[in-house]
């Protein structure tokens, strides 16, 4: 077996999905030093680092990109040898799957979620629930809903999770704003209005920090909105600049509806959403499946963008 079994493929899997030791031990459910131990194995067993630093964060190495869809692959196989008879089975079940998440999430993952679980479950009903002020995490631990999908940090340390997508934000403007004339820098950004998308109504966050402490700089934000979709419509006609993720971005047609974007002019931490399950649900053959399709369909739309 070359010093590897299949617990530790596992482990390689997650490791390069998750890119963070730290994560990956979460949904592994062990702790932060026994998987710095099974990476270290990892790496002497094929002769790469598999995750390289960058910055304050761990990239996975292009090895570690490269053989990721072929462990997948095995791990998937040695799956479904229990699975098999269950998902053999799937075009027969009506299943009723419910994932809480927000609007950017179902704007970009509701349809093509459903034209692929319908492939192989013809009768699935998908329901996304709108996230609320409970913890997501109750709504899991009480069976509400089947996954969460966002961003949050507030999980108990129990919740699985897996990474869907690594978001960077960027700005959302009209086409001819005049910024673009003036030239983007942390100064022209407080000489125009912004609109701040928190559906906790929280107008403040990183960007605001990085112009106070390192520029001594405050924009004015002179609107806040629970969702993005009307402020796509509108903000063509103003000077106002919203900041949205770049996989709500990469899905608008920007072009086409008179608008544009630019990146910010310092370095934003990346913004990760995942997906979030109860433990009891681990060796749930359907629940694996939704699971995986949510996973295969998330990349395919992160490699569009």
């Amino acid at each position: 077996m070359r010093g590897y079994d299949l617990d530790l493929l596992r482990f390689l899997q997650v490791l390069i999905e998750e890119q963070s030791v730290s994560v990956a031990a979460q949904r592994m459910n062990v702790s932060e030093p026994a998987m710095s131990r099974h990476l270290a194995k990892l790496r002497v067993v094929f002769g790469d680092p598999l995750l390289v630093p960058c910055g304050r964060h761990l990239i996975a190495s292009a090895f570690a990109l490269g053989i990721l869809n072929r462990v997948q692959e095995v791990v998937r196989a040695a799956d479904t040898l229990v699975e098999t008879r269950v998902l053999d089975n799937l075009h027969l079940m009506s299943p009723k799957f419910v994932i809480r998440a927000n609007d950017v999430v179902i704007s970009v993952l509701a349809l093509p979620l459903l034209e692929a679980l319908r492939r192989d479950c013809p009768n699935c009903e998908l329901v996304f629930a709108p996230e609320f002020d409970d913890e997501a995490d109750l709504a899991l631990r009480k069976d509400s809903v089947d996954l969460y999908i966002g961003a949050t940090d507030m999980l108990k340390s129990e919740i699985r999770r897996q990474t869907l997508f690594h978001n960077m934000m960027k700005a959302l403007v009209r086409k001819d704003h005049p910024i673009f004339k003036e030239g983007i820098t942390p100064e022209s950004l407080t000489h125009y209005d912004h609109i701040s998308v928190s559906r906790r109504g929280r107008a403040r966050g990183p960007i605001d920090k990085i112009l106070q402490e390192q520029y001594g700089l405050m924009r004015r934000i002179v609107l806040v909105v629970p969702n993005y979709k009307a402020m796509v419509d509108s903000i063509r006609y103003t000077d106002l600049i919203v900041t949205l993720p770049d996989m709500v971005i990469n899905h608008v047609p920007v072009a086409e509806t008179g608008l544009a974007t630019f990146d910010y002019p310092f370095a934003l931490p990346y913004v990760d959403a995942f997906q979030a399950w109860h433990p009891r649900r681990d060796n749930d053959p359907v629940h694996s499946w939704l699971r995986e399709t949510v996973y295969k369909v998330a990349k395919k739309i992160d490699n569009i963008g």
